[in-house]
């Protein structure tokens, strides 16, 4: 089961972390950037290129460290169908290093729809009579709930048939969640408490042997007060928990999500692990050519920063 398996590898690693691989061209050090345009030209491809012998020294740099990466899809399809051979390769590169990997995607859709999302992150396409075969072979994918019951079934049944994860969209990190997740209902409930609930409801069915369910939530790191609330009516999921680092969360922010057991969340934080090398804590200690390092650095203080705001709350 999905859950379980990321328990255990968090466990192994001491490291509640997933490292956002979350790409721009801009990012990439010029080196690697002037040698893929150089052979491909100044195009999609090039820029794909660069991008995924990025993400490969990056995973290589971290991956005995984190128990997870999570690569966002739009920083792919923007590169068009190049970016997303840069999104397969990365997945495929990850996953044979021993990472899971957590497709950002936040898909939905009515039903039918959404299963077809659903068969290409997390099940299998039927190409002929009993003739299968993954498209993204991912672990876990981001999924938007508000179409209801029907856009979120398919992916629950892929999660257990093929022992996947979802996280749903709760309570997300950005400035203007408000506007919609904030509002309250006739029930005296905000609709992101409501939400919390029917994740709670979805993932019984799927809990795994530490009790915690393939079904999980996203609850930004930038709004730890809902946080502790919504941690008290999601008993059994597990929260990705965005916000860490350039979008503002701090270690302390975090603590929230986690229960008493040092388990129940896990932490994303993107920019300042693949951009530690242009970083006013690390640029001075790493050139641009050991930019790994500087992201290897930066995942070893983020792992001791939220250890230390978990003890202290414990």
């Amino acid at each position: 089961m999905f859950i379980d398996k990321l328990i255990e590898s968090i466990k192994e690693k001491n490291n509640p972390t997933v490292v956002g691989l979350d790409p721009k061209i801009e990012y990439v050090p010029s080196f690697i950037k002037e040698k893929a345009f150089k052979e491909f030209g100044v195009t999609l491809k090039g820029a794909a290129q660069a991008i995924i012998q990025f993400n490969k020294q990056l995973v290589d740099a971290v991956y005995d460290q984190v128990p997870a990466v999570k690569p966002q899809l739009a920083y792919y399809e923007m590169y068009g169908i190049e970016g997303m051979i840069a999104f397969d390769e990365t997945c495929r590169y990850a996953g044979s290093k021993g990472l899971l990997v957590i497709a950002d995607g936040k898909r939905n859709d009515i039903g039918t729809t959404a299963e077809a999302y659903s068969r290409a992150f997390l099940g299998e396409t039927v190409l002929a009579d009993e003739i299968k075969q993954k498209a993204f072979d991912t672990d876990a994918l981001t999924v938007s709930p508000y179409l209801g019951i029907d856009g979120i079934k398919p992916f629950i049944d892929d999660c257990d048939k093929h022992e996947k994860g979802i996280f749903v969209l709760v309570k997300t990190s950005n400035k203007s969640s408000g506007q919609l997740q904030d509002l309250v209902t006739q029930d005296c409930r905000s609709i992101y408490e409501i939400m919390a609930s029917y994740v709670n409801e979805w993932g019984k069915n799927v809990r795994g042997q530490y009790g915690y369910s393939s079904v999980g939530a996203v609850v930004g790191a930038t709004y730890p007060n809902q946080a502790k609330l919504l941690r008290s009516i999601m008993k059994h999921a597990y929260i990705l928990v965005p916000g860490y680092g350039a979008q503002g969360g701090t270690a302390r922010d975090c603590v929230n999500n986690f229960n008493s057991d040092g388990l129940g969340a896990i932490v994303n934080a993107s920019r300042s692990i693949m951009c530690a090398y242009m970083s006013d804590n690390w640029k001075n200690l790493y050139s641009e050519d050991k930019f790994a390092e500087a992201a290897r650095a930066e995942v070893i203080r983020m792992k001791e920063d939220l250890n230390s705001a978990l003890a202290g709350d414990r």
